[in-house]
């Protein structure tokens, strides 16, 4: 280990102002500058904040609201059931379906039959069902009839989810038939 020297009478000189000290009267700053005594300043507060620690602001096991997506149901094997010879009308056979009249659903995944194509059960803005009962309900599919009548299909792998709403109906009209009622600020239809 090195020794060093008192140093009683030793002498430094400051590196701000070049004048000259006792070394013992001499101070070191926090920037490793050796100073006077009268000379000395201390490290000034903002040069060394306080670690402040972050907001949190994420929650532990969240539950945030969200819309459910439609349920896509697997229907039993050959769960249509045509009506009489020449109806247009199909019976859907779905265990415990809790459905309302008026609402409309989409089959997916369907086999054509009894003169009933695919593509039109398949139908993408979906059909107005009427309930029977807790099991199955009717829709009518139009420009198509039964042949036989009275047969089921619809193969193994039919599937039912929700349509848009029979009660969203959206009316349509150009600028033209539109004015504005300036003492409702409405928009009204001509």
């Amino acid at each position: 280990m090195a020794k060093f020297a008192v140093g009683n009478y030793a002498y430094g000189i400051s590196d701000r102002s070049g004048f000259r000290y006792r070394l013992k009267d001499m101070r070191k700053e926090w920037n490793g500058s050796l100073v006077g005594k009268d000379e000395y300043e201390s490290k000034h507060p903002q040069l060394e904040p306080k670690r402040r620690s972050t907001d949190a602001e994420a929650l532990r096991d969240p539950r945030p609201d969200r819309t459910e997506p439609a349920i896509v149901r697997l229907l039993n094997l050959n769960c249509f059931k045509s009506g009489v010879s020449g109806s247009s009308i199909i019976t859907v056979t779905e265990v415990s379906h809790g459905r309302s009249t008026g609402e409309s659903v989409i089959f997916k995944k369907a086999n054509g039959f009894d003169g009933f194509s695919k593509s039109t059960i398949e139908l993408s803005t979906g059909y107005i069902i009427t309930v029977i009962d807790t099991n199955t309900y009717t829709f009518t599919i139009s420009g198509e009839v039964a042949s036989l009548g009275n047969v089921r299909g619809g193969g193994g792998n039919v599937t039912v989810e929700e349509g848009a709403s029979a009660s969203t109906t959206a009316s349509t009209f150009d600028s033209t038939s539109v004015t504005l009622d300036s003492t409702t600020k409405t928009f009204d239809e001509g």
